[in-house]
């Protein structure tokens, strides 16, 4: 029996919205403009973006360069790639926001609650002591403690002082 749930009705607006064509991580990874796309980092095989509609502060998302809904048609490159910038990921946060845990994973396929099944793509999720309350149940708001931007210019720093620009493969503004 479940006695739990996960209410994020603040992402009403992702799911009832207007659906741009194409596959929306393809079409983020061919634009030029990373800070309107919240790219925070780009590999030679995989990207970390923010989520435009996060369960949480700094939710943040690994995503391959190549186009494809599955972890075996990586190749081996491709699979380091996208692992280690999943740990890259988490050291950033760790570094930058200090939160007190995360949750990371991955949907794979629409049945197990993919929102964009046909690109593969890790989350990365920061929580905190306390970062849930009665707001989502009572008041149908979900409290995210950071703008997006600001978000974006925390983790970007913390990338940038990882990873130098001129270690950065398609540095991109």
């Amino acid at each position: 029996m479940v006695d739990k749930y996960l209410w994020a009705p603040w992402r009403g607006a992702y799911i009832l919205g207007k659906k741009e064509k194409g596959c929306v991580f393809c079409n983020r990874i061919n634009r030029k403009s990373d800070k309107k796309d919240l790219i925070v980092y780009r590999g030679e095989k995989s990207i970390v973006i923010l989520n435009r509609y996060p369960y949480n502060s700094a939710h943040a998302m690994i995503v391959p360069i190549k186009h494809t809904s599955s972890l075996d048609k990586l190749t081996k490159t491709e699979a380091n790639e996208f692992f280690e910038l999943t740990r890259l990921t988490v050291k950033v946060i760790k570094n930058v926001l200090n939160p007190d845990s995360m949750n990371i994973g991955m949907n794979l396929g629409r049945g197990s609650g993919a929102g964009i099944p046909s690109h593969l793509h890790m989350h990365i999720i920061p929580r905190w002591n306390g970062d849930t309350s009665f707001m989502p149940v009572i008041a149908n708001t979900k409290v995210v403690s950071f703008a997006l931007q600001d978000t974006y210019k925390i983790l970007k720093r913390g990338f940038d002082a990882i990873c130098p620009a001129e270690k950065s493969p398609k540095k991109r503004n």
